[in-house]
């Protein structure tokens, strides 16, 4: 599956890039939610989930790269969220975290950044809906993809399997028609792409090409 992100996105006619993405055959909309201290940048809020989720055909999946998630779980399912991610690295009390997404009625997810080993997830695979591995330092759209991803995703899926977990793998990061085969052999289910959708001349097409990529690898 393709997962948009809207990072790249032309804020000014987003109404319009929403439209052409429910039109597409992408599964799902991306939400890169920054807060400038986890990350060093700052993206959009509650109010921005709301819009777009009033106006979206397809499921949210919303990535907190925020120091703090947990205050703001509830808030994000209200605001029309269906997948939640938190990172690893600024949740002390994953277990508990992925515990109140659930019960607040989403899917939960887990993000590792590229240094954070796969490993880590030993003890809650079980209990996540969905492992998104970082192909980029988070933070900026546009990065150059890190290929230590592949052996990453790869370690990931024997994890998941071992431990008889659902959870799906995400990547997000660099991701393009140059990778994309490769990634989806290496063990990978959903797939976040921003900033080569927008900046192509056709979108659409070039989703239609991505997913076309992922089912004949």
């Amino acid at each position: 599956m393709i997962s948009v992100s809207i990072l790249n996105a032309d804020f000014g006619r987003l109404n319009e890039q929403i439209d052409m993405i429910n039109q597409s055959k992408a599964a799902w909309f991306h939400l890169d939610i920054m807060d400038g201290v986890f990350v060093p940048n700052i993206s959009f809020g509650l109010p921005v989930v709301q819009a777009v989720h009033a106006r979206a055909a397809k499921p949210l999946d919303t990535h907190l790269m925020i120091a703090n998630p947990d205050p703001y779980v509830k808030e994000f399912h209200h605001c029309g969220s269906q997948w939640l991610n938190v990172h690893y690295e600024t949740c002390p009390h994953l277990h508990r975290t992925l515990e109140s997404i659930r019960k607040a009625g989403m899917k939960a997810g887990v993000t590792l950044n590229p240094h954070t080993p796969h490993s880590v997830l030993e003890e809650v695979i079980a209990d996540v809906d969905l492992v998104l591995l970082m192909s980029v330092n988070p933070g900026f759209g546009g990065q150059s993809f890190i290929r230590n991803t592949y052996d990453k995703v790869a370690r990931t899926r024997e994890l998941i399997e071992r431990k008889q977990s659902q959870a799906l793998i995400q990547v997000d990061g660099g991701v393009d028609l140059k990778n994309i085969a490769r990634l989806r052999q290496a063990g990978v289910d959903v797939f976040v792409v921003g900033s080569f959708i927008f900046r192509s001349e056709d979108p659409v097409k070039t989703i239609d090409e991505l997913q076309h990529a992922i089912e004949t690898a």
